[in-house]
């Protein structure tokens, strides 16, 4: 079955850097777009990153120029660089694999939290 198994999260200070890894199983990564999504208590999930099966990439305003997404075919994985990191960024971050035509799969998430 396929599996999406989110890492690297936790408690950084304001202006530390994190590296989330979603390693992906089961399914042709390759072929899938993949996604980056965070939901902050009380908030609604919204879309941080994505980056197509071509390599193509795209950001949130919020975190252009200080978040990169990207991606290792080789591994299966898909990562988040977070720099100059804000409280603000503190929620549940999730990763998504989507492909026209099939199901779309979602991680369990990893906590970001950004405190001083």
């Amino acid at each position: 079955q396929v599996q999406l198994v989110e890492s690297g999260g936790g408690l950084v200070q304001p202006g530390g850097s994190l590296r989330l890894s979603c390693a992906a199983s089961g399914l042709t990564f390759s072929m899938y777009a993949m996604s980056w999504y965070r939901q902050a208590p009380g908030k609604e999930r919204e879309l941080v990153a994505g980056i197509t099966s071509a390599g193509t990439t795209d950001y949130a305003d919020a975190v252009k120029g200080r978040f990169t997404i990207s991606r290792d075919n080789a591994k299966n994985t898909v990562y988040l660089q977070m720099n100059s990191l804000k409280p603000e960024d503190t929620a549940l971050y999730y990763c998504r694999a989507n492909r026209r035509n099939y199901r779309e799969y979602w991680g369990q998430g990893t906590q970001v939290t950004v405190s001083s």
